[in-house]
């Protein structure tokens, strides 16, 4: 059970701050169920009420400064996720987006900045199905990340730019 003032990321809304846990007063909801009331980091003013003991949506503890410093130093050997048709190459992002798996943003953001670099090489533009899910893998990890670092979401991205530029090619 996680405890108030605690980071969690609770499916793809990311990053939230449990603020309370308990019974929630509201019509149609069951009186003797615990709920959490979680904040979502990055949508000050949002609300998300979720039972306690929740099944559908992955909610896990957000990483910590250590684990987020192993998960920058292991980009290098991370595969991206190269899928060749956009149908199937959207549907596997969309599963990996899922998981809420830090690996598996990083690999989809491999994936993407390889691409991203194939496709201006061949005069070709960025397709906007390969920048939304840019966007989201970007949001989710350098959300987790800022609170793991305690960074601003841009000094994120410059630190892992700068931590693995002699280390890989993007």
């Amino acid at each position: 059970m996680f405890e108030i003032g605690d980071y969690v990321i609770y499916g793809t809304k990311g990053v939230c701050v449990v603020e309370e846990i308990g019974k929630i007063a509201m019509d149609g909801i069951p009186k003797d169920k615990l709920y959490y009331t979680l904040e979502p980091v990055y949508e000050k003013g949002s609300r998300i009420f979720t039972p306690v003991d929740h099944q559908k949506v992955i909610m896990r503890p957000a990483v910590s400064k250590e684990e987020a410093l192993a998960l920058i130093d292991e980009i290098p050997e991370l595969e991206a996720l190269w899928i060749p048709d956009d149908k199937m190459r959207e549907q596997q992002f969309k599963g990996s987006l899922k998981t809420c798996d830090c690996r598996e943003c990083i690999r989809i953001i491999k994936t993407l900045y390889l691409r991203k670099k194939a496709r201006l090489s061949e005069g070709k533009k960025v397709t906007s199905g390969d920048n939304k899910y840019l966007k989201l893998s970007e949001d989710c990890l350098y959300g987790e990340f800022a609170i793991a670092l305690n960074m601003n979401l841009d000094e994120v991205k410059a630190f892992i730019m700068d931590s693995i530029k002699n280390r890989i090619e993007i």
